[in-house]
């Protein structure tokens, strides 16, 4: 072969290799670099700023509101025992929150697996938390309405593992605040072909996503305009933020045609009201939970990032908080517990659960209807958050960390999901996680 041609070939075979690596009979562009831990991981980013004295600290409305009361209502992820007096974040038929949602595990995850009881968050502000968590880099230059500038955890596994997009799923609370931005990077080296498929199931199972999309009826373009102007205000207002997510992100034809059996069944499952959710639901967080279940069960997922959000109410609402923090916690419980039930997932799957940002030590000037202050995220209390590893090759029964001595970082994740999945040298020798960036097993 003449030297002209025998470079052009092989720059042609190079160019295909990097430029499609999902087509390749291995679709991995680096040899593993250590043997995998689990075949799946979620990841649960809990639950909109999470405040560490209610949480690991356990102090109720000790300290945080003048009230001598402590106790913990995490109860499916801490051990600890709940309070006693002034019962306002459970449920009941008039609002007042005095029931106690009942325990799911018998087993706390602190018990089953690690508690980090002291880490740092990079960023006190949710969408920098979210993408200090996915990327494993700090980049405090990172805007909202902005997709993430390096790579994502999602792109990692999908280029360097071979990992189809159909295993690799972004399930998000909702489709504001650029949370659809998040399954895939700008980086050139990376990018849409090896996104994460994403879903809002609060907009697609909606009742307005049932109206404009469940049927997939088409429009008569002379006799029907009306319902298609109002399908397209619904789509531009709805998944403005979401654009670019929409196409191109690897999924084979086949995969395709399974997400558009999925979709048609969870819509019939959700207009028969037998959608999987917690046994208290209602909506929000608990939603949310319910529909990661439903793409565990039917994908079994290599790796799966679940959105919750609804303690931000804390801002204006620390009676809602509480609440939130406890419907987060029973979610997490039903979560773990639908995973040890799944035939496929069940021993061979790791949980992560970490707050992307904590809550400030001192309050603000809003009471809510208990006369209670609420708390924003600005200050270095802020950055207190804790984490959670539970599942096969997890010590259990282990506490890491302290307030003095920390363990863990917020910028870990993404090293640590690579991790279990046999990828973490990979990942780290690109050179685009943070330098100071630790799988949290080698924390422990």
């Amino acid at each position: 072969m003449k030297r002209r041609k025998f470079i052009k070939t092989t720059a042609a075979a190079a160019a295909a290799t990097i430029g499609m690596p999902y087509i390749l009979p291995t679709g991995r562009l680096f040899a593993r670099t250590n043997s995998r831990l689990a075949e799946h991981v979620v990841f649960v980013l809990f639950a909109g700023g999470v405040r560490q004295q209610e949480a690991v600290g356990m102090q109720y409305l000790d300290g945080s509101q003048n009230e001598r009361i402590p106790g913990n209502i995490m109860y499916n992820m801490l051990t600890g025992a709940p309070p006693t007096d002034k019962i306002v974040y459970g449920t009941d038929a008039n609002l007042a929150g005095e029931i106690p949602i009942p325990k799911i595990l018998n087993t706390t995850l602190q018990e089953q697996g690690t508690l980090f009881k002291e880490m740092r968050a990079t960023q006190i502000g949710h969408y920098g938390g979210l993408n200090v968590a996915l990327q494993g880099n700090t980049l405090y230059s990172q805007g909202l309405k902005q997709k993430p500038l390096n790579p994502t955890i999602f792109e990692y596994l999908r280029r360097h593992g071979g990992i189809p997009a159909s295993k690799v799923w972004f399930v998000g609370n909702g489709i504001g605040n650029s949370v659809p931005l998040l399954n895939h990077s700008l980086h050139e080296d990376y990018g849409r072909l090896y996104a994460a498929n994403f879903i809002a199931p609060s907009v697609t199972f909606s009742s307005i996503g049932f109206k404009h999309l469940a049927n997939a009826k088409v429009y008569h373009p002379e006799h029907e305009l009306d319902p298609v102007y109002k399908m397209k205000y619904f789509l531009d207002n709805n998944f403005k933020n979401a654009a670019q997510t929409i196409g191109g992100i690897g999924n084979t034809f086949e995969e395709k045609q399974d997400i558009k059996k999925f979709i048609e069944a969870t819509f019939e499952k959700t207009a028969n009201n037998i959608q999987i959710r917690p046994p208290v639901s209602g909506g929000g967080d608990l939603e949310t939970i319910g529909y990661a279940c439903e793409v565990l069960e039917w994908f079994k997922p290599t790796f799966l990032t679940v959105n919750l959000n609804n303690v931000d109410g804390c801002h204006s609402n620390f009676t809602g908080y509480l609440r939130a923090l406890h419907r987060a916690d029973h979610g997490v419980g039903f979560l773990w517990d639908f995973i040890q039930k799944d035939p496929v997932l069940k021993d061979n799957t790791i949980m992560i659960v970490m707050p992307e940002c904590g809550r400030n030590l001192n309050p603000n000037p809003i009471l809510d209807h208990n006369d209670w202050y609420g708390y924003d995220h600005s200050d270095a209390n802020a950055r207190r958050i804790f984490g959670m590893m539970v599942g096969p090759n997890v010590p259990s029964n282990s506490v890491i960390g302290s307030e003095t001595n920390p363990k863990g970082h917020s910028v870990d994740i993404a090293l640590t999901v690579a991790d279990i999945l046999g990828l973490k040298d990979t990942v780290a020798n690109v050179g685009l996680v943070a330098g100071n960036s630790r799988s949290l097993f080698d924390r422990i």
